[in-house]
């Protein structure tokens, strides 16, 4: 312990003391230290294992995706397959029938008026047809084309007319028009109503006619699907999630999947959302954490080893929910650090220190319900059972209520996602330990943080009010009677800070130690003083001057020496403020040369109070001392008095720099004397007769 104070002292004087000596500075150092840190912690703790593996090689072990990822290569696969379960989309274009009917009626319309000119013999009309035949058609179909019986030709055309408008009807795409060409040849030779020359020229004109009539609609397809392709579901891959069994063989998609996790020892890839993600939640807990000590508890910036303490506490729990963490996540004492901060800091900022761990841990360990709410919930009711807990005792109470909390929220929350009664019970065991861990954190780390960063806690407060406490011995051994005074003072202070809303029980440790500096020369104050002689009388007034006022000194050395905290210190050195040694300055006045006599020099050295507390204390012992003097004290003579008292220190200015207020300073005065009253009560005076008729009473129950 003396080794971490001495190095926290040596820390002080070679860096802060000498190349920080701004307290912006410090606080964003102090800042720095917190993102670094915590960025680091978490880094660690959620930068994922990495493995040598290489397409074709087996994986050594079962492989794990470290976080939400997008399984790419089979998300792509379903998006081919479905846009090529896509149908390919036609249109029909009914003028193309149209066309293909004209053509065939103007063939036949062309042999027809050949065949009916009768002034042509028959070579002239197989020249003319030829010549004017649109549809290409050889001399073998045109020549039959004119020989054959009008009827049969006629009815071949209808023929015709019926096979085109059958097949383009159905459509004919682009692709087919040679199959359907093929089909139609066989169809017509299949007939029994014509010849092989008719079946010939109707297979002739039939194909030098027919088109397509069915067109590829690229438009309508790709909108199909593009729509197809956006109806697939993107294949996610959670965190925790096999991505490899051990022993399967590493295929490319596997293999450009661990790339992509930044999990393969021979990529240099940096996972920048993972450093990202972190950093932004850092950022975001720390400004909320800045934000509330600027607007709530703005004093706490002042006392940088605080700031600088609570982030120890906060790394300290993160390491310990990292080592812990294997055993059970429900056993990470969470509310150990919410504790500490409630006794050594204060409790609202303890709640939201409470709330920032649990969101860091549950990062950690993979943003588990159930440790959520049992560590909010349960470090909760550690703050509230540990607010002016003033035995270390206690701690181990509140410790159970934090059990209690953890199993019941455990308890009520599996048993509402879940049926496994046995599993829940053990996690709820696990939240009982937690209850108990953090007790025993908090009661044993307790000491470490008040020594190394000299806190003040109610704990120690009552420890240095115990009377058993070597200086507090020592100062009844040897000057009872200051002894007797603080405790009175003690007794004053207590009552008017608690209804001020001060810190009663520092009030009431101050007062006990504010006069130790007269255990160095007792009996030149008047409370120790057994006999008639006054030591004083055979002195100056300049020196009894200084042997008065040097007891604030003393009283410095000795807190030093015995190791008080500094809050106690400042009650011993603030307590007289630069308050005027009047009897003695006054005593010089009277005496030679007392036209030359320095006021100042029979002030005592100050400074005047800084807190409430410390000028509760200074009113409380000038109250006491003067009130003690009195011969017959009664109700009216101690409202008096205490009145000039505490009018005389205002007017002196001495409680101006302690934030005491006209209505405090008021409310101080009616406690003093409240308190005075019950302590200098006047007593009754019993008759002689009374007197004696007691006594026999006393002798005849003796008797009996």
């Amino acid at each position: 312990m003396k080794f971490l104070k001495d190095w926290r002292d040596k820390l002080s004087k070679n860096l802060i003391g000498r190349y920080l000596k701004t307290k912006r500075l410090q606080h964003i150092l102090l800042a720095m230290i917190f993102f670094v840190s915590i960025f680091s912690l978490l880094t660690l703790s959620l930068r994922p294992e990495k493995f040598d593996l290489s397409l074709g090689h087996k994986a050594p072990a079962d492989i794990y995706s470290p976080k939400d990822i997008e399984d790419r290569w089979t998300t792509q696969k379903l998006k081919e397959q479905a846009s090529e379960s896509v149908e390919l989309i036609y249109y029909f274009d009914n003028g193309v029938h149209i066309e293909v009917k004209k053509d065939i009626e103007s063939f036949f319309q062309l042999v027809y008026g050949v065949r009916e000119n009768e002034e042509l013999d028959q070579e002239e009309k197989q020249s003319i047809i030829e010549e004017q035949n649109h549809l290409n058609l050889n001399k073998e179909n045109l020549q039959t084309a004119l020989t054959a019986p009008l009827d049969r030709l006629n009815y071949l055309e209808t023929y015709i007319y019926e096979i085109i408008a059958q097949n383009m009807n159905t459509g004919i795409k682009v692709e087919n028009l040679q199959l359907e060409k093929g089909n139609i040849k066989d169809y017509i030779i299949g007939l029994e109503d014509f010849n092989e020359a008719l079946k010939e020229l109707a297979i002739t004109v039939i194909h030098a006619s027919i088109r397509p009539n069915m067109f590829f609609d690229i438009e309508a397809t790709e909108r199909l699907r593009r729509e197809a392709v956006e109806s697939v579901e993107r294949i996610m891959i959670k965190k925790g999630d096999l991505i490899l069994r051990e022993g399967d063989l590493v295929t490319y998609d596997r293999l450009e999947l661990l790339r992509e996790l930044a999990i393969l020892t021979d990529d240099s890839r940096i996972d920048v959302m993972l450093y990202l993600g972190i950093a932004f939640i850092v950022l975001v807990l720390e400004i909320l954490i800045i934000a509330y000590i600027y607007v709530f508890n703005r004093e706490i910036l002042q006392k940088t080893d605080k700031l600088l303490m609570a982030l120890m506490i906060i790394l300290g729990t993160l390491l310990i929910a990292k080592g812990v963490a294997g055993i059970s996540i429900y056993i990470i004492p969470v509310a150990v650090a919410a504790m500490l901060v409630a006794i050594l800091l204060e409790a609202r900022l303890a709640l939201l220190v409470n709330i920032c761990l649990t969101i860091l841990v549950s990062i950690i360990i993979g943003n588990d319900m159930i440790f959520v709410a049992m560590a909010i919930l349960g470090g909760t009711a550690g703050v509230f059972s540990v607010i002016n807990t003033q035995q270390r005792a206690n701690i181990f109470l509140s410790g159970m209520i934090v059990s209690i909390v953890n199993i019941a929220t455990i308890i009520g929350i599996g048993f509402i996602n879940s049926n496994e009664v046995t599993k829940v019970l053990t996690y709820g065991f696990y939240g009982v330990l937690n209850g108990l861990f953090c007790s025993i954190l908090t009661v044993g780390t307790l000491p470490l943080w008040e020594s190394l960063f000299e806190v003040v806690t109610p704990l120690k407060l009552v420890e240095l009010f115990n009377p058993n406490q070597p200086l507090l011995k020592k100062l009844l051994i040897e000057a009872p009677g200051t002894y007797h005074h603080s405790i009175i003072v003690g007794n004053l202070s207590e009552a008017a800070a608690d209804a001020v809303g001060g810190n009663a029980l520092l009030a009431r440790v101050g007062a006990f130690y504010h006069d130790i500096g007269k255990i160095k020369r007792p009996y030149f104050f008047k409370e120790n003083q057994l006999t008639s002689e006054n030591p004083h009388d055979k002195l100056t007034p300049s020196l009894s001057s200084l042997i008065i006022t040097g007891h604030v000194k003393d009283g410095v050395d000795l807190a030093k020496k015995y190791k008080l905290p500094s809050e106690v210190r400042d009650f011993i050195e603030q307590h007289h403020g630069d308050t005027l040694v009047a009897y003695f300055y006054h005593k010089a006045k009277n005496g030679e040369n007392g036209e030359n006599i320095d006021e100042q020099s029979f002030r005592y050295g100050g400074p005047k109070p800084q807190t409430k507390e410390v000028a509760i204390v200074m009113l409380a012992d000038s109250v006491e001392a003067a009130v003690r003097s009195m011969s017959s004290p009664s109700k009216e003579k101690i409202e008096n008095l205490t009145h000039k008292i505490i009018q005389d220190k205002l007017e002196d200015g001495q409680l101006e720099e302690s934030n005491l207020t006209l209505k405090e300073v008021d409310i101080i005065k009616k406690t003093f004397v409240k308190v005075m009253l019950g302590i200098f009560h006047e007593r009754i005076e019993y008759p002689d007769t009374d007197i004696k008729e007691l006594k026999g009473r006393k002798t005849y129950g003796a008797g009996n």
